[in-house]
């Protein structure tokens, strides 16, 4: 019970430190391509305003970029404080990718973003614009490496358990890198993040021209930032699809989750747009479905089921059973490792191990489960439907909503070159709209796998470390603490360069009611950079 509990406070933990840290990620891989965009006009126009509004943005990017380090590094410490047997469990496979995400990624990141900002008056125009499209580059690639090992743990392809070792070792290194799992996360992932950036510079910009100050840097970064955003959010939407393609081919438990899918349909399938899903009644009241759409995004066909969650129970009782004859047959070869009869019935129920490992729930070995206890654990792969079916719904709402927003936008700066009020105050207030549809996003993906830490492979309580609660109890609100006051300085530095804005002076007038008013700014209006 101790272990069980251990379990549940480390994934408290490390969705803690995961959710603040992935404030900064969408907005680090958004902000490092529009800054590739804004010098891209800067290099071809040699324009001062375009180096001016490259060097703003870029400051913000900074600072967004610190944070997102700091707590990044945090994460992957906790892999082996809280998550040490799940470490020694895939260390060969899961190491690899967060390796090379450091040699080759975080270091070129990391080098070529002190070039970025200490080299503009020491570097060509089009060398300086290299190595902005380096810190980018980097930044990207860092994400694909990231999303590689945590794409494995959704799918894990290319790896096999030896018996020898009691570890899950590679067998096909290409598979892992071109899992449809990882890329498919990548592209979704990234994509969100241009949206989430778009939303940043396009809801600032607007702030600056409600109150009349930098109208040259902010009509230039709206016009970028809602073109680049019209592309991103659109991107979002396909490459969601996509995701619901590869989640339908490799983990029905999720999409039937996210769906609240009980029971089977005959193909094709229904999309549920709103409802109330009923786990105690195994079903979704007041459903609103739109017919064959479920069916086109998961099999990409009319004539092709979707199943229910209670067909997909019931066919994890069968792989529970065998995998008590996988967890049997390991037994045998543990003691007697040429034991041939053992070894070929561990080589035929092998993939199902994972199952049987999900009986240590209800008792130490699996080959003592009774009937009821194998029926629990086949029910134990069911999601956290209503939490599954909601994060996903603001998600794709929110998508949805800022194809709209950067569409108006677009269309008023660039066909009615006049945007009003009333378009420029909406950006301002939906801005953190878009962190909160990546955070759901996050939600889905990651709860949607439970009860594995390592889908079909290994349980989530299995992976923790032996310590106790108290010290995760300890970290939890040491974090909590830490990360709260980064967050306040976080947030008050990029308040601070946003009313100073792109002149080094306030963008209004101290004792106003706007940004430089909340922190206290004093000093004259700053000269308006419009040339």
């Amino acid at each position: 019970m101790n272990d069980f509990l251990v379990a549940d406070l480390s994934r408290w933990q490390f969705a803690l430190t995961a959710m603040y840290h992935f404030l900064f990620v969408p907005l680090t891989l958004g902000l490092s391509m529009l800054l590739v965009v804004m010098e891209g006009a800067y290099v071809m126009t040699g324009k001062p305003v375009w180096r001016k509004i490259t060097q703003f943005w870029g400051t913000l990017f900074g600072i967004n970029f610190v944070l997102g380090v700091a707590t990044g590094i945090t994460m992957e410490f906790e892999f082996g404080t809280n998550w040490a047997y799940y470490s020694h469990y895939v260390g060969d496979i899961f190491g690899a990718p967060l390796a090379i995400e450091g040699l080759m990624a975080f270091f070129l990141e990391a080098t070529m973003v002190g070039l970025m900002f200490f080299g503009w008056d020491k570097l060509s125009r089009p060398a300086h614009w290299m190595v902005t499209f380096f810190v980018a580059l980097g930044s990207n690639l860092s994400a694909l490496w990231i999303l590689i090992a945590n794409g494995w743990m959704q799918h894990p392809v290319g790896a096999e358990f030896n018996p020898e070792t009691m570890r899950m070792e590679v067998t096909n290194f290409a598979e892992v890198l071109f899992n449809p799992a990882a890329q498919a996360k990548f592209v979704h992932t990234v994509s969100a993040g241009y949206v989430t950036a778009s939303a940043f510079v396009l809801a600032v910009s607007a702030w600056y021209l409600l109150k009349g100050r930098h109208t040259g840097l902010a009509k230039r970064s709206m016009i970028v930032a809602s073109a680049f955003g019209v592309l991103s959010a659109a991107s979002v939407i396909v490459l969601g699809d996509e995701s619901g393609y590869v989640d339908g081919e490799n983990q029905k438990f999720k999409l039937a989750a996210i769906e609240a899918m009980w029971e089977t349909e005959p193909a094709p399938a229904s999309f549920t747009i709103v409802g109330l899903p009923d786990r105690a009644e195994q079903t979704t009241h007041f459903a609103l479905r739109v017919p064959y759409v479920l069916g086109l995004i998961a099999t990409r066909s009319l004539d092709q089921q979707v199943l229910g969650l209670n067909d997909l129970v019931a066919q994890a009782e069968v792989r529970v059973l065998n995998g008590v004859a996988a967890y049997d047959a390991l037994q045998a070869i543990r003691k007697d490792p040429q034991n041939a009869a053992a070894q070929e019935a561990f080589a035929a129920t092998k993939t199902d191990l994972g199952h049987g490992l999900l009986l240590t729930k209800y008792v130490a070995d699996p080959r003592d489960a009774t009937g009821e206890q194998i029926a629990l654990a086949a029910f134990d792969l069911v999601p956290d439907v209503a939490l599954s079916f909601w994060s996903f719904r603001v998600m794709v709402g929110i998508g949805f909503l800022y194809l709209a927003v950067f569409l108006t936008t677009f269309y008023f700066m660039n066909i009615r070159h006049d945007v009003p009020k009333w378009v420029l105050r909406g950006a301002v207030l939906l801005m953190p709209l878009p962190w909160l549809a990546a955070e759901f996003g996050w939600i889905v993906a990651e709860t949607g796998r439970q009860p594995w830490i390592i889908d079909g492979v290994l349980p989530t309580h299995l992976g923790v470390s032996s310590i106790s609660p108290a010290h995760v109890i300890t970290t939890i609100i040491g974090f909590t603490a830490i990360y709260s006051v980064l967050l306040y300085i976080m947030v008050r530095l990029m308040v601070r360069a946003i009313s100073l804005g792109p002149s080094g002076g306030p963008v209004v007038p101290a004792g106003s009611g706007g940004i430089s008013g909340m922190i206290g700014l004093a000093g004259p209006a700053a000269p308006d950079f419009d040339r």
